[in-house]
């Protein structure tokens, strides 16, 4: 039986093919352990391997300097109107003096990784193990393989000082609304996220206002956390009032203190 060798499968850092490939992920393995004493000998081990992600990513991306998040849908087309969008965001990214990061797949993520390095910025790919994933696009020149998903979110928050939220699915959803919970929850100092796309969004922002805060479920002041636009001008001036505000200069990767405020 013939093996069809374009065909593969990244699991973290390493490239399985053929016989090699599995259907399930690390995370999916780590979460699915019933065995009353198999963690005595598994856990320990994992525990080491979840240790070195986060060494990993730490050490790539500690130099990176000011950085913007970008997510979006993987099953973005090139001929859709919001793969150009893009691909225009990740130059305008860089001619502000941001590097972008992005989940480092196809579709939108391309799009703006190909801005950004056509533009001659830095182009980030965080990637993850997935049941068929493709591994990173050609335009990531920084790239990371994750095994597990909360390091890799652990890399988009800890080195992103904003977001930029191409229309998207499942994945570019928990993204968006794990960043406004820890912005909401004061777990991070709050960075501005910015959705394209008003079309897209729009009912998903009236049924959070019309529903879940009605409901009590979401203070209204919560929902001014989020900025919905076509403009990709006013996007990236977003997060260009945010770095000055924070203090942050392009290429400088750390933040100055404000000297009024205490200790």
């Amino acid at each position: 039986m013939s093996i069809d060798r374009s065909k593969f499968k990244h699991r973290g850092p390493t490239v399985l093919r053929g016989a090699q490939m599995d259907r399930s992920t690390t995370d999916q393995r780590l979460l699915d352990s019933r065995g009353p004493s198999d963690w005595v000998h598994t856990d320990p081990w994992r525990v080491l391997r979840i240790q070195a992600e986060f060494v990993e990513g730490f050490g790539a991306l500690a130099e990176l300097g000011p950085a913007i998040a970008v997510f979006g849908s993987a099953r973005t087309k090139p001929d859709n109107p919001f793969y150009d969008k893009g691909v225009k965001l990740g130059r305008a990214l860089t001619e502000a003096g941001f590097a972008v990061i992005t989940g480092g797949g196809p579709g939108a993520m391309e799009a703006a990784n190909r801005g950004a390095t056509e533009a001659g910025g830095v182009s980030v790919g965080l990637g993850i193990e997935l049941p068929f994933e493709s591994g990173l696009n050609q335009w990531v020149d920084i790239g990371i393989n994750f095994r597990y998903f909360f390091a890799r979110k652990t890399m988009f928050v800890k080195y992103s000082q904003g977001f930029i939220v191409l229309p998207g699915g499942l994945g570019t959803l928990d993204e968006l609304f794990e960043a406004l919970t820890l912005v909401q929850t004061q777990k991070v100092t709050s960075f501005p996220v910015v959705l394209i796309g008003v079309d897209y969004w729009s009912g998903m922002l009236a049924w959070l206002r019309e529903t879940v805060a009605d409901h009590g479920n979401v203070s209204p002041r919560d929902l001014d956390l989020i900025h919905l636009t076509d403009d990709l001008d006013e996007a990236v001036a977003m997060m260009v009032a945010a770095r000055a505000e924070h203090g942050t200069e392009p290429g400088s990767g750390e933040t100055v203190d404000d000297p009024q405020q205490p200790e």
